[in-house]
């Protein structure tokens, strides 16, 4: 098998966990102007039409500002703005209505390609739009009427939620409706906020130009906490608060505490970067989420084969004493894991002695893709908080190669007769493991 071949299959079969994740999910996927503007429009549409064959619901809401600014100036009108909303008037509304249609209708046309030779071929995906979104005026704030601007009053859910039902790709425009015929311009980024929370989406899609939200070190951030994301919103918003990132930022921040598990940011710069995100264990983007991807937890028997996948290479490699299925069965209480979106990527064992008030850590792995981070930390302190528990006052562990990372964290050097009785019965010589013993306080 070529290289670019063996790539491909094992691309492939990694992303398969999370295209069974995702299959009969809800995501609503936030469009902005500066994304349809792009070269890799088309790129993204694709995608999506991915997404669609995959099983995945899709709400699709899009945004126009860099599209009405430029139709307001050739209109010769200017744009005008109050705590960074929009002010449409009368003479403004018309263009946004022109403007917002055509793109609805672009997007529509995009997503019913079936072409021989394109990613769209034998796609045919059916698209819905429709009056889902009542709305209602902002009103008046300081003395400005915002006018036909406005904010979301109902959505009715009940009739996406059935269109959904019934194999729809729905598509939704930031122009509301309103109960007295009205119609008002809307915030792409709080009407997506509002869908993925009264929806109980399962995911909040967004693009900047960035890869997501960047670190001080230039690299997109993979996970952020809500309370962690406002520091980084805080500091963006001092710098733009127009920003396609932080408008998107604060709707992320808002949907997560609201319910919504993940807000995912990626670039419409970079070509697959959504695909990249939903369907590699690493992403390519950043996520706002209620809890952590990672997981420390006890084991459970369904976790066997995961185990198993873990260590056999550690195992064959004689780092790992060789522990057939039917001894991990029996011993799967004693381990602790660290699952990452259902897979496993850590583990650790705990075998106490009580009798010597002493326990050993063994059978420690980490997937070799995250041996950089501080799973390693995770599980020993788990380990420690375990034997804590039971009463028990030192740890140890036998290891041919990781002798230093153990020193480092506070375990010392022992010879044979520290070890339990029982332990020192079963210690093999040949293999003249080191013996480290650690006093927990």
């Amino acid at each position: 098998m070529r290289d670019n071949d063996a790539a491909l299959v094992k691309a492939f079969r990694q992303s398969s966990p999370y295209v069974n994740l995702h299959r009969g999910s809800t995501f609503v996927v936030m469009l902005g102007g500066e994304a349809i503007d792009q070269d890799n429009f088309p790129n993204i549409i694709s995608d999506i039409a991915l997404l669609t064959s995959l099983g995945i619901r899709l709400v699709i809401v899009f945004g126009a500002r860099p599209q009405i600014d430029r139709g307001l100036a050739e209109a010769g009108l200017d744009g005008v703005y109050h705590k960074h909303t929009r002010v449409t008037d009368g003479p403004s509304f018309r263009v946004i209505k022109d403007v917002c249609g055509g793109l609805q209708m672009d997007i529509m046309s995009r997503l019913s390609m079936g072409l021989v030779n394109t990613p769209m071929q034998n796609a045919r995906i059916n698209v819905v739009t429709g009056n889902f979104v009542i709305a209602q005026p902002l009103g008046v704030d300081d003395g400005i009427d915002y006018q036909h601007s406005g904010r979301v009053r109902r959505i009715h859910t009940d009739t996406i939620h059935h269109q959904l039902a019934n194999g729809a790709t729905v598509l939704i425009s930031p122009i509301g409706f309103s109960v007295t015929g009205e119609s008002f311009n809307l915030s792409s980024e709080e009407l997506a906020r509002r869908l993925a929370i009264e929806l109980k989406a399962d995911k909040l899609i967004g693009f900047c130009s960035q890869r997501g939200v960047m670190g001080e070190d230039g690299v997109a951030i993979a996970e952020l906490f809500p309370e962690q994301a406002e520091e980084h919103l805080a500091r963006l918003a001092a710098r733009d608060p127009m920003s396609g990132t932080v408008r998107y930022l604060r709707a992320a921040i808002s949907s997560c505490r609201a319910g919504v598990a993940r807000s995912h940011l990626v670039s419409y710069k970079e070509d697959g970067a959504l695909i990249q995100e939903l369907f590699t264990r690493d992403g390519l983007g950043t996520q706002i989420v209620s809890q952590s991807a990672e997981q420390a937890r006890q084991a459970r028997i369904d976790d066997i084969g995961g185990i198993l996948d873990l260590i056999r290479p550690l195992e064959e490699e004689g780092i790992l004493v060789r522990r057939s299925r039917e001894q991990l069965e029996m011993e799967v209480d004693q381990f602790t894991i660290i699952e990452k979106d259902g897979a496993i990527i850590g583990c650790a064992a705990l075998y106490p002695f009580p009798e010597e008030g002493m326990a050993e850590m063994a059978c420690v792995a980490i997937h070799p893709d995250y041996r950089r981070g501080s799973r390693g930390d995770m599980l020993l302190q788990k380990v420690e908080e375990q034997a804590k528990r039971r009463g028990l006052t030192r740890l140890f562990i036998l290891t041919t190669r990781s002798i230093h990372w153990f020193r480092e964290r506070g375990f010392e050097p022992v010879d044979v007769g520290a070890l339990p009785m029982g332990k020192q019965k079963l210690y093999n010589y040949q293999r003249r493991s080191k013996i480290m013993m650690k006093d927990l306080v």
